[in-house]
């Protein structure tokens, strides 16, 4: 059960922060001949509707460059309407836009052979005590994800959670409470998208939610990064957290995970290719060393509580690589 890699290909252009942009503006197609450079990397998450709008020409360039998609990302945050929340603006126009764009997302993925949508709603949160009612926000969370959710349920619909960005709240922004809201929504062709960094830098821990998730009824999907677990800087793996990385895709092996491992990491002042060869490359050498392990043996260990045997099988056979 080899890893299978994809890349965010809005990554693979111009990208800002507060203060500075970085690397130069790209079409789609020069997007897709990078991802051919990069070593292992046979598929694309694409951004609907800012990067991607017409299926035919995109179905060409996929086949053109031989790729595969991971998942269409639909962007809810950028228009100006949704500056205030789309999903959970107080306007039910607005709310209705929001659900728009992810339905059109779902028929675009549809038309191009994607086997599902990601939503990271980034732009439904809050600064401030008494700024929203968390209950009536809650209800259109439930009420919004759960009507585009059932608009081609054989896409599913997947939502990515982050603690913050753009808001300084994020109102999904952990593990639990996007199981939570599924739960509520109750439509099992839905799934949470874990990002390994929102995950750190929100104070938990990614194997324990991979765990979650795999004990849930709802798919999940990966993005892989790294942080300083004080903002989602997105560099690349293994970079700040290497133990937490190998016990998250120890879990994912526990669960069987077979999707994509989507790089969600910003190259900034770093070769492109190079960025995403790293993630690559470190991460098949832990899959593979993984795959090798005696996992009867670590779980007996892990199961007798006596840690500092556990530790010296984490030394003799992980800390070999």
């Amino acid at each position: 059960m080899s890893a299978k890699f994809a890349v965010i290909t809005g990554f693979l252009g111009k990208t800002k922060d507060r203060f500075n942009h970085y690397n130069d503006a790209k079409t789609v197609e020069e997007k897709f001949s990078i991802v051919n450079q990069i070593k292992d990397m046979g598929a694309v998450e694409i951004v609907y509707p800012y990067e991607v709008q017409d299926p035919e020409i995109t179905k060409s360039l996929l086949k053109k460059y031989n790729l595969e998609v991971a998942a269409v990302n639909v962007n809810v945050k950028a228009e100006p309407e949704f500056i205030n929340g789309g999903l959970t603006s107080f306007d039910k126009e607005i709310r209705g836009k929001a659900v728009e764009f992810i339905k059109k997302a779902k028929n675009f993925a549809q038309d191009i052979g994607a086997n599902k949508v990601t939503c990271c709603p980034l732009g439904d949160g809050y600064e401030f005590n008494f700024q929203y009612e968390y209950k009536k926000t809650w209800n259109f969370l439930i009420e919004t994800f759960g009507e585009a959710g059932d608009h081609l349920p054989e896409i599913p619909l997947f939502i990515e959670y982050k603690p913050s960005e753009t808001r300084g709240r994020c109102f999904i922004d952990t593990g639990a409470k996007t199981l939570h809201l599924l739960n509520e929504i109750g439509n099992e062709n839905m799934g949470v998208t874990l990002d390994f960094g929102h995950s750190m830098y929100g104070n938990e821990n990614p194997a324990e939610v991979v765990a979650l998730c795999g004990e849930s009824k709802y798919p999940f999907y990966i993005h892989i990064n790294d942080n300083d677990a004080r903002w989602d800087w997105d560099y690349m793996v293994g970079t700040k957290h290497y133990l937490d990385y190998v016990e998250f895709l120890y879990y994912l092996q526990q669960y069987n995970y077979t999707d994509y491992l989507t790089s969600d990491t910003s190259p900034t002042r770093w070769d492109i290719v190079g960025t995403f060869e790293q993630n690559t490359r470190l991460t098949s050498k832990i899959w593979n060393v993984l795959l090798e392990i005696n996992k009867k043996e670590l779980e007996k260990l892990i199961n007798n509580g006596d840690y500092i045997q556990t530790w010296k099988f984490i030394e003799k056979n992980i800390f070999r690589l």
